[in-house]
This record gives C-alpha cells, structure tokens and sequence, in this order.
C-alpha cells in the first residue's frame, strides 16, 4: 500500500496509525508554550498524514524557504547520476573542472572525490562559501579550487555548503543540465512537487547546498520516499543502496564536546544528512526546516520555522511525540474526545498581530511624509508612511527601487515587494501604536523563516527606526538603530 502513495497524500486518524492524538497535542502545546516559531508541522505514519498544521497566515501552498534542507535534495540528484552512469561518488572533483583548478594541485586537492564533497570530508578546515560568495569574477567553482585543503579528504568533518554547489556544479557540467532542470523529472514531477524554485550562483548553477523553497507536504513526500527505500508509486525513483549509504553514518562529526550526547548534531554524518538519535535521520536547514526520517516507527516529520533553537525543536520529537507512537498500531484505541481536542487545536494554531492602540494623532503628522535614512545595511535609503481608516501603506527606497507593503491595523495584509533580496517577497503585514509616539510594524515574509519587526518613535522633524529580525546567519544584523530625517 505505501509503495501506491501519490499526491497528495493519503489522511488518516493518528490512531489508526498507531499514534495518540493526545501525544499531538502535546507536541504542539509544547511548541507554542516554548515559542518556538513553527510556521507549519506534518506528521506521517505508515505512509499517512495523521497530523498538518500551518500557524497561520502561514498557509499550505505557499512555498518556504529550505535553506539547508536543500542540500538533501542535491545529494539525491547525485544518487540518480550515479545511477545513470553519469559519475561515480570515487571521481576526483578537480578532474570535471581542469580549466578551474591551480596550477600546482596539492595532494589533498588531488584526491578529493565526489565522496568526500557529499560527507562534508572535504579535508577544509574553515566553510569555503564566503570565498566564494565573494569571488569577484562570481566563478565559485575555481574560488573554492583555490582554497587550500588542510587536511586528508575523508578523515576530518567540516560542514561546508561549498561542498553541496559543487556537487551542483559537478551535475551540471556531466550532464548538461542545472540541478532544477535535473530533478524536474526524475523526482519533482514524480512525487508531485509543482514548481519548485532554487537560487542560481552569478553563473547560472543552482547553489546546491541552499535556495530551494517548495511546501512542507513536499518535504513530507520527500522523506516518506526516502522511509520507502528510494519506492514511490511502485516506481524505483532512488536506487535502495543510495538511500542505505546517503542515511548511514559516512564520517564521524563528534567532537568530545560537553553534551555531545544529546545532541543531535554530533551522531554522524551521511551523503547531505545528518544522523539523529533513536537510529533516526534528517535533512535540516537553519531556522528550523526539517525532514526527519524515523525507519523504526515508518514516521516522517516535515517542519518550518523561523527560530535558531533547532535542537529544542528536535527534543520536542523524541521527547513528546516519539513516545506517542506505538509499535502495534491496534494499542493504541480510538480517543475521539483526544483527536477533538487535537483538531480544535489545528484550525485555530496562528501568529496573532500584535494589537496594543489602534489610532495614533500623530498619524496625521507622519501622513506623506518622506525620511531618509543614512548608511543602513539592507541600502534602505528612505520611507514614508500614507493611513486610512483600515491600513497603512509604507513606502520604502532602496537597492530594488520603490517597493509598497501594506499593513493592516492589528490585523494582516498582504503584499508583494522586494525587502531581503532580488526575489519578490510574500508579505503578510501589520501594525499598532506601542503609545501615542511610537508606531510598531510586523512584517512576516511568510515564505521564509524571516519576521521583519520596524518600530517608529516619531520627533520633531525626525524619526528614530528600530529594525529588528526573529533570526539571521549574523547576530549584528538581528537589531539595528537609524535616524530618519524630514526630506
């Protein structure tokens, strides 16, 4: 029967499955009361989806953001061109590049192999990405064949996102294709995921090791092929032994470090998967994306998030949901007062707009007035402001031009605009006066793990801006103050 899945996937009540209702709930209190920032959660059980949940206005169909999470899905790319005959996982990475590599090849260069890009054994001793992010020609291939590799290839974990765009670059150099144009038919289509969308280097390659956005069900139909052995609708997508090597341990990742042993970050490291407790396995992004594979309870668990706290969300599984389910699926009795409760609990799982004083006499003050803005990171040169009786329009200047977002009083609205980068963003918006001077906007780009909070205490002639985000890769870019002066 779980070899027939297609999508979208087949429902079924959590006890039918073996799982209570009440062990869900559990979870999901859990999440809410340690605010953990989950936009969405779904839980599958003998190849059904006993539970789904979106905070909303986090909503079912739109994409998010897998950040690493997409490494997991470069490294099945490279599982099927093995398949296909296109490369061996023994093949040398300098040899698909010789017009890219230095002209003195070390050694350890030497005998790095596609094996060793897929474990994060490169023999590196720093991540490569930035040098290549910041290459000035934009040709990441040779700025990461120039760095020097410390270390024998295979004997020493780094975890190392250059690795993944080179297993992109590498795919694309052997087969004519970009990673996404790769996978379109041999595992998109396949498992029903529709327009799929990966971010590409200055040269066209997608970066492989982040950049993928898709749904959550797909991450859920991603890891339920991977719990059926590489099977999915009786076709043989993955060969079963790639799915064996990609999600056994392939180098040791423990350090020694003080509470390494329970830490889910230090069990291993498979082919673009890190290993978990309870014989367990995941891809995972930052910010809380997950694909979690448990082969001994046949579950998957597919989450994403907007929080830094990765490991409390894990602890989460193993320690409320994990013991929920059971091995012998007719255990666990039907609880229709439990999945009432757990179904009450779903519809109404949201992220509330802040809502503190709907109206502001300074409204009138700040109504088509333009500041701007000195030496701010995001090249935020100004804003301006418009209300009326049921929103607000901000108006902000920038590196992408003139981009408009809409905010609801207290309540969200939508809107599309270019904030964090090139790609237009979904945006659900509110905002609220803190007090009579001060104008709080909430900006969640719901398609990401990003929440972009501004607060605007209004002076004479002037503004002073605070920026904050929920997360972000730097911690000096999580908060940030400027003055705004009357244009």
């Amino acid at each position: 029967m779980e070899n027939l899945i297609t999508r979208p996937l087949p429902r079924s009540l959590p006890e039918a499955q073996g799982i209570s209702s009440a062990a869900i709930s559990a979870f999901l209190k859990h999440m809410e009361g340690q605010r953990l920032g989950l936009h969405s959660f779904m839980l599958l059980r003998h190849g059904a989806v006993v539970a789904e949940a979106w905070w909303s206005p986090y909503r079912p169909e739109l994409p998010h953001s897998l950040y690493s999470l997409s490494k997991s899905f470069t490294s099945t790319a490279i599982g099927q061109a093995v398949a296909e005959g296109h490369l061996t996982v023994e093949d040398k990475v300098v040899s698909f590049f010789p017009e890219d590599a230095p002209a003195d090849i070390s050694p350890n260069l030497a005998n790095m192999n596609i094996s060793h890009l897929l474990m994060m054994g490169t023999g590196h001793t720093e991540d490569t990405t930035p040098y290549m992010e910041n290459s000035e020609d934009g040709n990441w291939v040779k700025a990461f064949l120039q760095l020097p590799v410390g270390k024998t290839p295979g004997t020493h974990f780094l975890y190392n996102t250059g690795a993944t765009y080179m297993l992109s670059a590498i795919l694309q150099k052997v087969s004519g294709l970009t990673l996404l144009e790769y996978l379109e038919p041999r595992l998109f289509a396949p498992l029903g995921i529709h327009n799929p969308a990966w971010d590409s280097c200055p040269r066209g390659i997608n970066k492989g090791g982040y950049g993928l956005s898709i749904t959550t069900e797909d991450i859920a139909a991603f890891g339920q092929l991977y719990l059926q052995q590489g099977v999915w609708n009786n076709r043989q997508l993955l060969p079963k032994e790639w799915v064996a090597a990609a999600s056994s341990r392939q180098i040791d990742n423990n350090d020694g470090s003080p509470g390494a042993s329970s830490s889910d970050w230090s069990k291993g490291y498979g082919y673009q998967f890190w290993r978990c407790r309870h014989n367990a396995y995941r891809g995972d992004g930052a910010f809380g994306q997950f694909c979690i594979v448990m082969p001994e309870q046949d579950a998957v668990v597919a989450i994403t998030s907007g929080d830094s706290d990765m490991q409390s969300i894990l602890n989460g599984v193993w320690d409320i949901l994990l013991p929920g389910m059971s091995m012998e699926p007719e255990a666990v009795e039907s609880d229709p007062a439990a999945h009432a409760e757990l179904a009450q609990l779903l519809a109404h799982l949201s992220i509330q707009p802040v809502q503190l004083q709907k109206v502001s006499a300074l409204e009138e003050t700040l109504n088509g007035k333009v500041y701007r803005l000195k030496d701010h990171p995001q090249q935020l040169a100004s804003l301006a402001l418009s209300f009326t009786a049921t929103e607000a329009v901000l108006t902000l200047q920038g590196r992408y031009g003139e981009q408009t977002v809409k905010l609801g009083r207290g309540e969200w609205a939508e809107s599309s605009a270019k904030i964090l980068d090139h790609n237009n963003n979904l945006i659900m918006s509110s905002f609220t006066w803190t007090d009579e001077n001060t104008l709080k906007m909430t900006l969640l780009l719901v398609e990401t793990p990003f929440c972009l909070t501004f607060e605007v205490a209004v002076r004479e002639g002037s503004i002073v801006l605070k920026q904050q985000f929920n997360v972000s890769m730097s911690a000096e870019d999580l908060e940030a103050e400027f003055i705004g002066r009357l244009a």
